[in-house]
């Protein structure tokens, strides 16, 4: 695949500090893609190599994400690993589904997926689902609501956060847990994806690497506010974000 308009010194800066910004909001709540998705699109690209190249920065992120929690001693291993299961399989089943559309029907999904997403998220899905006790990922809700993480999470990925922690939530995981969680499930299913996009030729390296870079970075520092800063704070953070991409989609 080769550069886009925008591969040079200062298109690779820009993608780079997004992803930075992406990364922190990825880790610290999701939605991270609704941004770095329209800089990857306005540098050049096709929305369908966009959506393909934005998840080089994704999984890079999540292996920091992934690592950081793990050196906070927060990561629940077992549960994350069950619930990567389903997540896997329907990120196989979004991903070739993506590579069936159109560059320009897929610009059209994509911009309806933002709307939705926002405006699904602005009313709190996050209130009043965390039950008194934690569900085992195996239970059957909770293996259909991942599998539907991964079938979404592989055909556009962007607002993928959100849907993991409104399953984690509802299954009685905090969202300092529910994070954890969500980088380790996030990553399996975007590395699989990552993988069919790129057997496609739809991946532009250069552009993905600078974005990655970012993305890493600012994993790290996601991972550092989420622990210390700790449930409620999290909370809040989810709810400013949703507010604020609602408000962008609507009136620019």
């Amino acid at each position: 695949m080769t550069a886009a308009v925008g591969g040079d010194a200062a298109g690779w800066v820009i993608l780079a500090a997004a992803g930075f910004v992406a990364g922190a909001l990825n880790v610290v709540a999701g939605g991270g893609s609704f941004l770095t998705l329209p800089v990857l699109i306005f540098l050049g690209l096709p929305a369908a190599v966009a959506n393909a190249t934005n998840r080089v920065g994704v999984v890079v992120q999540n292996v920091g994400g992934v690592w950081g929690f793990q050196r906070h001693a927060v990561m629940d291993w077992p549960w994350g690993l069950w619930a990567s299961v389903p997540s896997v399989l329907g990120a196989v089943v979004g991903a070739w589904a993506a590579l069936q559309v159109g560059d320009a029907a897929f610009r059209r999904i994509l911009a309806l997926v933002m709307v939705v997403v926002s405006l699904w998220t602005l009313i709190d899905p996050l209130k009043g689902l965390r039950r008194p006790t934690v569900s085992s990922p195996r239970a059957p809700g909770i293996v259909l609501g991942f599998l539907a993480v991964g079938l979404y999470g592989g055909f556009v990925q962007a607002g993928v956060g959100f849907l993991v922690l409104a399953v984690t939530t509802a299954a009685g995981l905090d969202l300092v847990r529910g994070n954890a969680v969500k980088v380790l499930t996030v990553l399996a299913l975007t590395l699989v994806s990552l993988l069919i996009f790129m057997s496609a030729g739809k991946v532009d390296w250069p552009m993905g690497v600078a974005l990655a870079i970012g993305n890493l970075g600012g994993s790290l520092v996601g991972v550092r506010l989420t622990v210390a800063k700790g449930h409620g704070w999290v909370k809040g953070v989810v709810t400013a974000t949703v507010v604020a991409f609602a408000i962008k989609l609507w009136f620019f």
